[in-house]
C-alpha cells in the first residue's frame, strides 16, 4: 500500500479538547501542557480560541496562555477565531495562524454560531482577507462532513462545494471534520475522492472524533487517499459541545503509534507526547482516552 513518507499531526487538544472538557484548567496548565508538547517534536499546535467568554469560558484565557507559552523554532502556533474581533485580539497576541470553522449543516451552523452556512462565509471572508493582508496564514474548518446530529446524513457534494469556497477565499488547508464521529473508511475514501476533485488532496487533513471506534481506521483511509495532515488530541481529550453523546477526539498516542507502525514519519516523539497526555489527564482527574497510553502503562506496572 501507498502512504504519504510523511504526514503532520495537528495537535487540537489545548484548544478542541479542553474547550470540551466540563473543567476549567488553569492558565499555567494550559501553558504548561502546550510546553510539554511543544518538546515532542510536534509541528503544529493548536493553542486556544479568541471566541466569546460567555459561550467557551474554557478559552477566556487565551490571551495570557499566548503570552505565556515558550514557542519553540519550527513549531506552528495557531487560535480558532469566529470573526474580525477575535482576529484582532489574536493579532494583538502575536498569532501567526489562525483558524476559520464552517459547518456542512445549517442546523449545526445555527446552534454552533448562530447564523447560516452563507452567513458564517461572509464573515469568514472578511476575517481571512485582514488576516492575509498582515501575512497571517488561515487554516478552513468544515464540520460535520459526515453526518449532522440534527439534520443526520450531509450531502458529499454540500461539503466539496464548502471546501473549494474556503480555498478559494484564501484557507491554505481545509480540515474535514467528522463531529460526531460516525463516518466508516468506505465513506471517507468516497469523500476525499469527491471533494478533491474541487480542492487538491495536499490541501486536505481531516479530523476524526472516535464515537463509533472508527477514528483510525478513517484515518487509515485517508493516508491511502494520500492525505498527508491529520488533526488529533492528546489523551483523546474533547468531544463537541453542540452534540451531545459524542466522544473525544482521536487520541494523539493512538496516531502516533499507528504511523509508526506504517513507517510514516512525524518526527514526534511517542514517550514524551505520552508524558504530556499524563500530565493533562490528571490536572482533569480522569483516566486517558488513549489505548496506546493504557497499554503502555500496564505493561510497566
Amino acid at each position: 500500500m501507498n502512504f504519504p513518507p510523511q504526514v503532520k499531526i495537528v495537535e487540537v487538544g489545548a484548544r478542541d479538547g479542553l474547550q470540551n472538557e466540563p473543567r476549567i484548567v488553569a492558565t499555567k496548565d494550559k501553558i504548561a501542557l502546550i510546553d510539554l508538547l511543544s518538546a515532542t517534536g510536534l509541528q503544529a499546535i493548536e493553542v486556544s480560541s479568541f471566541v466569546s467568554q460567555q459561550r467557551v469560558p474554557q478559552m477566556s484565557d487565551a490571551a495570557e496562555v499566548f503570552a505565556g507559552i515558550q514557542r519553540q523554532p519550527g513549531v506552528h502556533y495557531s487560535a480558532l477565531v469566529p470573526n474580525l474581533q477575535g482576529l484582532d485580539s489574536a493579532l494583538t497576541a502575536g498569532v501567526a495562524e489562525v483558524a476559520v470553522f464552517a459547518a456542512a449543516s445549517e442546523t449545526f451552523s445555527q446552534r454552533n454560531i448562530a447564523c447560516s452556512v452563507a452567513e458564517s462565509l461572509e464573515r469568514f471572508a472578511a476575517v481571512i482577507k485582514s488576516a492575509l493582508a498582515v501575512d497571517v496564514k488561515v487554516r478552513g474548518y468544515i464540520s460535520c462532513v459526515a453526518g449532522c446530529p440534527y439534520e443526520g446524513a450531509v450531502p458529499t457534494q454540500r461539503v466539496a462545494e464548502l471546501a473549494q469556497h474556503l480555498a478559494d477565499l484564501g484557507c491554505y488547508e481545509i480540515s474535514l471534520g467528522d463531529t460526531i464521529g460516525v463516518a466508516t473508511p468506505g465513506q471517507v475514501k468516497s469523500l476525499l475522492q469527491r471533494v478533491s476533485t474541487q480542492v487538491p488532496i495536499k490541501q486536505l487533513a481531516v479530523h476524526f472524533h472516535d464515537t463509533y471506534g472508527q477514528a483510525l481506521a478513517n484515518i487509515f483511509s485517508a493516508l491511502q487517499e494520500g492525505v498527508a495532515v491529520v488533526d488529533s488530541s492528546v489523551s483523546g481529550l474533547g468531544g463537541c459541545r453542540f452534540a451531545q453523546k459524542t466522544s473525544g477526539n482521536v487520541a494523539t498516542e493512538d496516531v502516533l503509534y499507528m504511523l509508526n507502525g506504517l513507517g510514516v514519519y512525524t518526527g514526534v516523539d511517542l514517550d514524551r507526547l505520552i508524558g504530556a497526555g499524563q500530565f493533562i489527564c490528571g490536572l482533569l482527574d480522569r483516566p486517558t482516552g488513549s489505548r496506546v497510553a493504557l497499554a503502555k502503562a500496564k505493561r510497566c506496572n
